[in-house]
C-alpha cells in the first residue's frame, strides 16, 4: 500500500482509517451503537470494515456493507474524536467505493429531488382514500415516503411582505431553496428572507434543485458531481457574498462544492446583526430538537438558542443530545424505515415528558419524520422551523 498514489481511493480510505486510535470515545455518542449494542454498528467498527475493504481483506457482501449503509452520518463521533479522524470523508469515500446499495429506491429519490414532481406527488397523496388503497401495494420505501407526507394541506407560505432592503449595506445573501425543502419548508425560506432583509442584508433566491446530498451520502458519485456543477454555476451567476440554506442537512454538501464560499444556515448572519431585530413576547413552552447536522456540521445550536431567547417569555426545552438521533438522516428513513422508527421513538419518549405547545426543528427531514411519529400517536402537537417562529414574532420596524 505504501507505494500507491494518494489519489487512489483505496489508499485514501486506508490512510483515513489509520488515523483511528481505537479509543472507543465515539461509542457513547453513536445512535446506531446505542440501538444495536454491536461493535460493527459503531464508528470504530465501521472504520475497521472500511480499512478491510480498502485492503481487499474482505469482499463487499451484504453483511459487510450493512453497517456502513446503516450509518446515519450524524458525525457526533467526529466531534468527540481526540485523534481528529475525518469520519465523514472516510464514510463518503467508502460508500463511493462500494457504490449505491442494490435496494436503494432510485426512482423514489429521483422524485424527491425534483421539486415539481414532489409537489404533485404531495397533492396526489392527499386525495381521499389514496393512503388506504395505495399504501398496501407499495414497496417499503414508497410506503415510508407516503407516511412522511402530511395528510392535511399546510397553509400556504406567509404573505407578509419582505421588508424594503434599499440602503442596506450588510452584504448580499443567496438563499438556496434545495429540493424537498423548497416544497415542505417554503414558510421557513420566506421567514429567512424576511428576517435577513430586516437585519440589513440583500437577499436573492437561487433556483430550486437538489444539492446532491442524497446522492453523495449514498455513494452515487456521478449524480452528486452533476449537482455540484449545477450549484457552482448558480452561485457564479448570483454574485452574492454569502450562501445560506434553512436545511442544515445540505450544509456539508454545499460547502464541499463551494469550499471558498461562506456557506451557513441563517442563524449566524442574523446573530451578527441581532440589534436590528425585535420580537413580540410569546408566553409558551416549546421543545427544541437540534438536528445532528446543525450541532455537528453547522455548529450553530448555541447561536439558535441565543436568537430564540430574544423572544420575550418564550421557554425552551431542548431535547437530549447524542446518542439520541431521530433517524431521518437523508434517505435512511426511506431505506431503513423500521430502524428509523426505533430511533425516532427514543426522541419522542422524551417529548412525552414535556408539557409543550409545539416542537421546533431546523431540518426538513427530521421535522417530517418526527411529525409522522406524533401523528401515529394521535398527537396534534405542531412542528415548526425555528425561523418560522422567529418570523411570526418579529416586530417590523
Amino acid at each position: 500500500m505504501n507505494g500507491m498514489p494518494l489519489e487512489n481511493p483505496r489508499h485514501r480510505i486506508a490512510v483515513l482509517a489509520d488515523q483511528c486510535v481505537q479509543c472507543g470515545l465515539c461509542l457513547p455518542v453513536c445512535p446506531t451503537y446505542a440501538l444495536d449494542g454491536n461493535e460493527t454498528e459503531s464508528p470504530r467498527g465501521r472504520i475497521a470494515i472500511a480499512a478491510a475493504l480498502a485492503r481487499d481483506q474482505v469482499s463487499p457482501s451484504d453483511e459487510v456493507r450493512g453497517p456502513l449503509d446503516h450509518c446515519l452520518g450524524c458525525l457526533s463521533c467526529e466531534r468527540v474524536c481526540p485523534a481528529g479522524v475525518k469520519y465523514e470523508e472516510l464514510l463518503l469515500e467508502t460508500r463511493t467505493l462500494l457504490g449505491p446499495a442494490p435496494e436503494r429506491p432510485k426512482a423514489l429519490l429521483g422524485l424527491v429531488k425534483r421539486p415539481r414532481l414532489n409537489h404533485w406527488a404531495q397533492r396526489l397523496a392527499r386525495w381521499p382514500g389514496v393512503r388506504q388503497w395505495l399504501a398496501p401495494a407499495l414497496p417499503n420505501a414508497w410506503r415510508a415516503a407516503l407516511a412522511l407526507m402530511p395528510e392535511k394541506r399546510k397553509a400556504t407560505r406567509s404573505t407578509s411582505p419582505v421588508p424594503n432592503s434599499r440602503g442596506k449595506k450588510a452584504g448580499t445573501v443567496a438563499l438556496f431553496p434545495g429540493c424537498a425543502a423548497s416544497i415542505h419548508d417554503a414558510d421557513a425560506e420566506h421567514a429567512a428572507e424576511m428576517l435577513l432583509t430586516a437585519a440589513g442584508y440583500r437577499v436573492i433566491r437561487l433556483p430550486a434543485f437538489c444539492c446532491g446530498a442524497l446522492d453523495l451520502h449514498d455513494g452515487a458519485i456521478h449524480e452528486a458531481e452533476a449537482a455540484a456543477t449545477h450549484l457552482r454555476q448558480a452561485w457564479t451567476t448570483a454574485g452574492a457574498d454569502y450562501l445560506v440554506t434553512v436545511t442544515p442537512g445540505c450544509l456539508s454538501t454545499l460547502r464541499r462544492a463551494l469550499p471558498a464560499v461562506r456557506v451557513d444556515d441563517p442563524y449566524r448572519l442574523l446573530a451578527e446583526r441581532i440589534d436590528e431585530l425585535a420580537f413580540q413576547p410569546l408566553p409558551a413552552r416549546f421543545a427544541l430538537h437540534v438536528p445532528c447536522t446543525q450541532a455537528n456540521v453547522a455548529r450553530s445550536d448555541a447561536t439558535l438558542m441565543t436568537l430564540l431567547k430574544r423572544i420575550p417569555q418564550l421557554e425552551l426545552k431542548r431535547l437530549p443530545a447524542p446518542p439520541y438521533c431521530c433517524g431521518a438522516a437523508g434517505s435512511h428513513v426511506l431505506q431503513f424505515p423500521e430502524r428509523a422508527a426505533q430511533l425516532r421513538e427514543s426522541v419522542l419518549m422524551h417529548m412525552k415528558t414535556l408539557d409543550v405547545r409545539g416542537l421546533l426543528s431546523s431540518n426538513i427531514g427530521c421535522r417530517l419524520h418526527l411529525a409522522a411519529g406524533l401523528e401515529e400517536t394521535a398527537s396534534a402537537l405542531p412542528t415548526l422551523h425555528p425561523l418560522t417562529l422567529l418570523a411570526q414574532q418579529w416586530i417590523p420596524s
